[in-house]
């Protein structure tokens, strides 16, 4: 059986002070409801092996967010296997969104467990504008990389 395969996008916006902030969202559901740590993700979603990671790059942040991507050009930020074995792999792209726009995506899963009650919850329950340094804690930890990668872009050392 194939490697699950997940493609996300990780925007970036350059602060006034010269820094950097990215978008990343917080898991929904009742697993995340109470955690902080390891409990938010950059967009992103699995595809299958005849769909283009860079379009489900941009349909699940489409989908998760309730906002297009936002324009500009693109740059890979390479590969990561998650805990879970899934294989990630994010883009970047400079952009500003404003989080009170977000219309997250739902899912549905039984709920409490073995009770045949089925809920819906949001894809990601709110996102929001972070440094770097601030993200990374939050972020799974699979996902810390793509921040590292970032920053050796964005000062030129990648």
């Amino acid at each position: 059986m194939p490697d699950k395969r997940s493609a996300g996008l990780l925007v970036f916006r350059r602060t006034t002070g010269g820094g950097v902030e990215v978008l990343i969202g917080h898991m929904g559901g009742p697993f995340w409801a109470s955690r902080e740590e390891s409990a938010w993700s950059i967009p992103k979603g699995e595809y299958e092996p005849d769909e283009a990671p860079e379009a489900a790059a941009a349909r699940e942040f489409l989908e998760e967010l309730g906002l297009p991507a936002p324009d500009g050009e693109w740059f890979a930020l390479g590969e990561s296997r998650q805990r879970n074995g899934k294989l990630v792999t994010v883009w970047a792209v400079e952009g500003d969104l404003d989080p009170a726009e977000v219309v997250p995506g739902t899912f549905v899963m039984e709920w409490p467990p073995r009770s045949g009650i089925r809920e819906e919850f949001p894809e990601i329950d709110r996102v929001g504008w972070f440094s770097p340094e601030t993200a990374a804690p939050l972020l799974v930890s699979g996902q810390r990389v793509f921040l590292e990668r970032l920053s050796e872009h964005l000062d030129g050392r990648a």
